[in-house]
């Protein structure tokens, strides 16, 4: 646990200019949370990266297998010279570089209920940033039944989406996608590592303003943006009071 003296001294030099805009309160705040991220690769690792730059207290990590080079032109936590090596030893190397204070977390393993069921119990807030729809609804299961918030942050192509679910509140992933597209291809997606950034820009950002309490997240609201134009839109969701997987809440 961090003196109340090393929390002054760190606001007064590391977090000194995003003070000014969450105050020394909302700090504490992100200083105190928990943030799961399942998914480090462009999207979760950009988020990663933002919130361990924020000054989150501690940080859950989950993302199976090795680096390979196709990551490369977007997994901004990875590194061309550890091709072939686990990614989530890298990460977290890369991520206590940048800030030694937080405490990282980090498991090599897809979302399975049972194996993620005590990470996310142990979150303030989780994002989800994985690339395959069948993970993503097994997570949005997890939230629901612990009652956790869940970023839902993704992109594919040129696109990205964000939304926060709030179990109870809002419409769960189920909600919005009642059912998985047969043609999906979770690793033949089109991707450019500026899109997915932004995409994991926006997730922190979403967990930050949760977290402090500042702005309004997008509860019950999607929001799209297509990067050429950056043409953007939010439209309302609407929870299914016959949910197979929130309706009884």
């Amino acid at each position: 646990m961090m003196s109340g003296h090393g929390i002054a001294e760190m606001e007064q030099a590391r977090f000194t200019r995003q003070i000014k805009l969450v105050g020394k309160d909302g700090q504490r705040k992100l200083q105190e949370a928990t943030v799961m991220i399942a998914g480090i690769g462009g999207l979760g690792g950009t988020a990663a990266i933002y919130l361990a730059a924020a000054g989150i207290g501690r940080l859950i990590l989950a993302h199976e297998g090795e680096i390979a080079l196709p990551d490369l032109n977007r997994q901004i936590l990875m590194d061309s010279s550890r091709v072939g090596e686990q990614r989530m030893e890298t990460a977290i190397g890369q991520l206590q570089r940048l800030n030694p204070d937080v405490c990282i977390e980090g498991y090599p393993l897809r979302i399975a209920y049972e194996t993620a069921r005590p990470w996310v119990e142990s979150a303030d807030i989780v994002i989800d940033a994985r690339y395959d729809f069948p993970e993503r609804y097994v997570l949005n299961s997890l939230c629901v039944d612990c009652r956790k918030p869940m970023v839902e942050s993704a992109m594919y192509g040129f696109e990205l989406s964000l939304t926060t679910v709030v179990p109870g509140e809002t419409p769960c992933l189920t909600c919005i996608y009642p059912h998985q597209s047969s043609e999906w291809e979770p690793l033949g997606f089109p991707v450019l590592g500026a899109t997915s950034g932004m995409a994991g820009c926006l997730a922190a950002m979403e967990a930050i303003k949760y977290i402090t309490g500042i702005g309004e997240p997008f509860l019950g609201v999607m929001y799209r943006m297509n990067t050429l134009n950056l043409q953007s839109y939010s439209f309302g969701l609407q929870r299914d009071p016959n949910c197979s997987c929130c309706g009884t809440l």
